[in-house]
């Protein structure tokens, strides 16, 4: 399981130019999943982003969470995040779950998400999505949990 998270200051994704999730301040989380993902990695990672210590203290420090701040967290599924382009010019994309697998696991993540924090927009399972944000700082990172991670780290 991958993820690219942005620290933002507001954010918000349209599809068909609707607006289906917006947040003030807090993170944008792309997500994807590998076909060897299951409930330990939704779990740990549903468990780490509000707890993601990506936001700045009073002397400007990378040291608060979501818990210190308050904030949202915009999630977004973006399979294209396990594009390989270590060979050739097109990305091979073997390594993301299948839509089916990857629709069932993307649902599980946000529920557990959800559980985590209150605050959670989302976009659009597989649609053709407009992403908006303002990145601040900037502050991106990327996550990663895979199957074979050992438990506790």
């Amino acid at each position: 399981m991958r993820c690219v998270v942005q620290r933002v200051s507001r954010a918000e994704v349209r599809v068909d130019g609707a607006i289906a999730g917006r947040i003030g301040p807090g993170m944008v989380a792309l997500v994807a999943f590998a076909s060897t993902d299951g409930e330990p990695e939704l779990a740990w990672m549903a468990s780490k982003l509000p707890r993601l210590r990506m936001f700045n203290d009073a002397d400007g420090r990378i040291n608060l969470c979501l818990a210190e701040t308050g904030g949202g967290i915009l999630l977004i599924s973006q399979f294209t995040l396990y594009g390989d382009c270590r060979k050739g010019q097109r990305p091979s994309f073997s390594g993301s779950a299948a839509p089916d697998p990857a629709r069932s696991l993307y649902g599980r993540f946000s529920s557990l998400l959800r559980s985590e924090w209150d605050d959670v927009a989302e976009g659009v399972f597989a649609a053709v999505m407009e992403v908006e944000l303002v990145n601040e700082g900037p502050v991106t990172l990327i996550l990663e949990r895979e199957a074979s991670t050992v438990e506790g780290l």
